[in-house]
């Protein structure tokens, strides 16, 4: 497979992952996205000191990032997200913060009475280390009219990533598809990656996301009309179509393993992609839109499914750098896909 090939001579036979913990401070959310299973109107809103147990939870795990991300909610403005980076630097300066989506930003920004530019240089400045690119979704005003009208649309989510970028704070993308877009909204999402990395140059990694439509409204028309996930073969297609668009520009393509689940994950490497992304710890959001595949997965295990695809383990940081040994010390040979 041409995808496969390409990886190979990108990045090479190493697959990586990173040992690390979500954080979902808030279940309670303004937003109106039909996708979303996770809010909940009688939901929670964590502490700072309950945030900063979890991290410590993190920490005695060996974990080097924390992903703390949570639902919009009103006249809570940038201090609050401030205070949450701040804390945790207090107590683990080492630690990478890995946290708040570009939509996160934007309310946080709007609420507090600030621009995005200086939203994004506090909490630069407070020690947020890198953002997730979640809240893309796909990145077509048609479809963002549809499943999240009250979102922050296609321009603005290029905006605030490439704010981002110039206050030194590298990103991820990710794409949700398997819903309502086209193949061509598809095409067109990951070459606006592409042209923002060809700009900036700090995405680290592209993460294709699989719809999961239980538990939500968009699902729920969806599966009325006869469409439910997408299927293992289309996950593949797409993750091989990443890998050949952004192929010298994002070389890091993520399959997770929480949306695709384990063996067809594993079987992702062999069609472009090379970082199985983290043990996760705790997630919740795909587990409420339907996903059965676990919250949490040991580093053995994700090196266990490396070496059974042929492929070399390697634990990264959330930048890509290297960290600990193996923490299974013997691979065998296996042929590669």
């Amino acid at each position: 497979m041409f995808a496969d090939e390409l990886r190979s001579r990108t990045v090479g036979d190493t697959v990586t992952y990173v040992v690390n913990r979500n954080i979902n401070f808030a279940s309670k959310c303004l937003g109106t996205c039909g996708f979303c299973a996770f809010k909940n109107k009688d939901g929670y809103i964590l502490t700072i000191e309950e945030i900063m147990a979890k991290v410590r939870e993190a920490k005695q795990a060996n974990a080097t990032e924390v992903c703390i991300q949570g639902g919009l909610l009103p006249n809570v403005g940038i201090d609050f997200y401030l205070e949450i980076v701040e804390s945790i630097k207090a107590e683990y300066p080492e630690i990478h913060i890995h946290s708040f989506s570009p939509m996160e930003v934007y309310h946080a920004a709007r609420i507090s009475g600030i621009t995005v530019k200086e939203a994004l240089f506090r909490l630069n400045k407070s020690g947020l280390d890198t953002m997730p690119g979640t809240a893309a979704e796909i990145l077509s005003e048609r479809v963002r009219r549809i499943i999240c009208p009250n979102k922050l649309g296609t321009r603005e989510w290029i905006e605030v990533i490439k704010q981002a970028h110039a206050a030194e704070i590298p990103t991820t993308a990710t794409m949700m598809y398997g819903h309502i877009e086209t193949p061509e909204e598809r095409i067109e999402h990951i070459l606006i990656i592409r042209e923002i990395q060809k700009e900036t140059g700090r995405i680290t990694e592209f993460v294709p996301l699989p719809f999961m439509p239980y538990n939500n409204s968009l699902g729920k028309k969806l599966m009325e009309g006869g469409r439910y996930a997408t299927s293992g073969l289309e996950d593949l297609k797409t993750y091989a179509l990443s890998r050949i668009l952004l192929n010298g520009h994002v070389d890091n393509i993520q399959a997770s393993w929480v949306k695709l689940g384990k063996k067809l994950a594993q079987f992702a490497l062999c069609c472009g992609a090379n970082d199985l992304g983290g043990t996760l710890i705790e997630e919740n959001i795909s587990k409420s839109a339907g996903a059965l595949n676990g919250e949490w997965i040991s580093k053995e295990e994700l090196e266990w499914m490396i070496h059974e695809a042929g492929r070399t383990p390697k634990e990264r940081t959330t930048l890509y750098k290297g960290v600990h040994k193996l923490a299974v010390a013997n691979s065998k040979k296996i042929p590669r896909c």
